[in-house]
């Protein structure tokens, strides 16, 4: 079966909920749709929610929204929606494999294409701009941007990654504490088929599945990483992990990395004893406090008076500002 064939093949169930936007005349109602397309990879078919604007007569940005590590496609991304409906985007929320407790899922080869399979579905049966397609995810939806932007950064105009998992191994090393693992470590095991240095197959499964090994292949796309920076002390997900995968972009373009010291720095004080001006620049979309800001060519990394969370406004009012590929 050939690929178009395949994510042609949809079955919409039906409108599963709306979003009310605030507007000084009038609400504006955004309906989400589900659908089901067929997977290229196997063959399945795998649900996504979306919405579309209707009676355009050009095409329009397309917003991918990816799931968290313990969600899936019905994770409430009502934020999101209503910052692409207010600007006239498309919007998709692949599933692509749902919760991260089995190995189809947690950015494995077969979850990536699943969301390409989205992208190309929505591109194929409605008015959406394959140059102005956009990904943004939080947490495991972090991650899976990271993913995205390294193994396919020809796909996207722009990329927006908030409190993301970039090292699968040292992330399971990190939730298994005093001899035994949490969900989260015990999950990872379930993905990636044993504990890190279990075995050499164990390992390759951690490093494919891991932002590390593949954010080097970036190039020019715009990436914006940002977390909380109590995140790992009040959240799940060290901040470490964003400052190192900046730190994978900036040295691929030769630019300056994060030095450790610093990293130390925001996790013992939560700031920098000499921060320099792009550190202590306001930025009125965040409304937060900012303690790092660094920027390496199109890619930037933000670490922000906050926690284990994203920032919808901010994540898409950057995302608006980046040209089509």
């Amino acid at each position: 079966m050939s690929r178009a064939c395949c994510i042609g093949m949809v079955w919409l169930l039906g409108v599963l909920g709306a979003i009310a936007l605030p507007d000084t005349a009038q609400a504006v109602v955004i309906p989400l749709t589900e659908a089901k397309v067929v997977s290229t990879v196997d063959q399945t078919p795998q649900p996504i929610r979306y919405y579309a604007p209707g009676q355009t007569t050009t095409t329009v940005p397309l917003l991918v929204s990816l799931h968290s590590w313990s969600g899936d496609y019905h994770q409430d991304h009502s934020k999101y929606v209503e910052e692409a409906g207010t600007r006239g985007w498309a919007f998709v929320e692949p599933n692509f494999r749902g919760k991260n407790d089995h190995p189809e899922a947690c950015g494995s080869p077969i979850a990536r294409q699943d969301i390409l399979d989205a992208i190309d579905w929505m591109i194929q049966n409605h008015r959406v701009n394959p140059k102005q397609v956009y990904v943004v995810g939080e947490s495991g939806g972090g991650m899976m941007t990271l993913l995205m932007a390294g193994y396919h950064p020809e796909r996207f105009a722009a990329a927006s990654a908030w409190v993301p998992i970039s090292d699968l191994a040292e992330w399971e090393r990190f939730h298994f504490k005093n001899g035994q693992p949490d969900n989260y470590a015990k999950q990872t095991v379930q993905c990636c088929g044993g504990r890190p240095g279990a075995s050499e197959a164990v390992d390759a499964e951690y490093k494919q599945r891991s932002a590390l090994t593949v954010l080097h292949r970036v190039g020019a796309l715009p990436l914006d990483i940002n977390a909380g920076v109590t995140d790992g002390k009040t959240g799940s997900v060290p901040f470490q992990h964003s400052l190192r995968a900046f730190n994978v972009v900036a040295k691929a373009h030769g630019t300056n990395e994060i030095p450790e010291g610093e990293m130390d720095e925001l996790w013992k004080d939560g700031c920098l004893a000499k921060p320099g001006p792009q550190d202590e620049a306001e930025d009125a979309t965040y409304g937060r406090k900012i303690f790092l800001r660094r920027s390496s060519n199109a890619a930037r990394v933000t670490i922000f008076d906050g926690g284990h969370e994203g920032l919808p406004k901010a994540a898409c009012a950057w995302l608006a500002k980046q040209p089509a590929r």
